[in-house]
């Protein structure tokens, strides 16, 4: 089932506005709040076949996609189309976070981190080499988890004095008992085995105040993929990603101590609730030197990440000067202590 929004006014495409938030029609202005849309069109479940066909309701055109598409747009006219049978019963995410930054916006700012490049080649601060640059709603879950966690340890202060010719060295050792109990809410995990992981969690912070109850017509002029992965398969990976958090919560509370040795450690988390969400994310594909790198940018926020090409010369450049520097700022202080400059 494709799924298109024909304006009621001139039955031109309509597509979601990321600046107003409302599915729009470009060729005379109708705005609709999605929100208040009826959402009765999606009545059919998933295919599980690897690829489909479906007909453009636009021009005619066969739209090819693969098993995990949900939204895409026809390489024939560029209508944005959603596949409604693929956003249904255990497909259909909870929640979506709308686009915030266009197109335009994502281009300019793309454009603007690449010329903050300190250590890039010359010929990619230009970032007039954009291959490709995709709007691409990613799935994640949202995890809610509860951490039980006991620990014993023994905490050791100590101390040293000298008396006569002697240093002393006093040590008092201290038992340490915690019994705690945290909760973590919406920690995201993507779920889209298409997606480097890495590169997904570095695009955090995300604000989910701005979640949004999933309406099918956001993703209207976007590329939407369906989960890979269930929350249950994920769940040792989000317990994984706070790990180091929960950590950090238990040393916050053993102070005082010149250092601390853990007898026990036992850390308990389960889940107490997970929500299917798709997330905003653009993805610029740059053309240079005769390699294509990857970059995402958190659809919301505008944060970059990716790793750009280095400049070898640009990185000797740099250390020589912090050499440089660290010694003519040694001469200067040897200058001022009465010592001789020696070049």
């Amino acid at each position: 089932m494709v799924i298109q929004y024909k304006c009621p006014n001139c039955g031109d495409d309509m597509t979601f506005d990321s600046h107003t938030g409302m599915l729009s029609c470009t060729s005379c202005g109708r705005q609709d709040n999605i929100q208040e849309l009826p959402d009765d069109y999606i009545t059919n479940r998933f295919d599980e076949e690897e690829a489909k066909q479906y007909h453009c309701e636009n021009c005619g055109a066969i739209v090819i996609t693969d098993a995990d598409t949900t939204a895409t747009t026809c390489s024939f006219c560029g209508a944005g189309v959603v596949l409604g049978d693929r956003l249904t019963g255990d497909l259909a995410p909870v929640k979506v976070l709308p686009f915030k930054i266009s197109r335009d916006e994502a281009r300019a700012a793309f454009k603007k981190w690449c010329k903050n490049g300190i250590l890039t080649p010359k010929g990619f601060m230009t970032a007039n080499r954009i291959k490709e640059i995709t709007g691409l709603y990613v799935p994640f879950w949202l995890y809610d988890l509860n951490t039980q966690a006991e620990v014993q340890a023994i905490g050791v202060r100590s101390r040293e004095y000298t008396r006569g010719n002697y240093i002393y060295t006093e040590k008092k050792y201290y038992d340490v008992y915690r019994d705690m109990n945290m909760d973590y809410v919406r920690v995201p995990v993507d779920a889209s085995e298409k997606m480097h992981d890495e590169l997904m969690d570095k695009l955090e912070p995300f604000h989910y105040q701005d979640l949004e109850r999933f309406k099918a017509p956001y993703l209207a002029g976007y590329i939407a993929e369906k989960y890979n992965y269930d929350d249950k398969q994920l769940f040792p990976r989000v317990k994984d990603k706070i790990a180091s958090y929960i950590d950090e919560q238990i040393r916050s509370t053993i102070r005082g101590y010149s250092y601390v040795n853990y007898k026990h450690k036992h850390i308990d988390t389960s889940q107490r609730y997970a929500a299917y969400v798709l997330l905003p994310v653009w993805m610029v594909y740059y053309d240079y030197d005769k390699h294509v790198h990857t970059f995402a940018m958190n659809g919301q926020t505008g944060k970059v990440v990716g790793k750009p090409p280095i400049s070898k010369k640009k990185v000797t450049y740099w250390f020589t000067g912090i050499a440089g520097t660290a010694f003519v700022g040694i001469k200067i202080a040897a200058l001022i202590m009465g010592g001789g400059l020696l070049w």
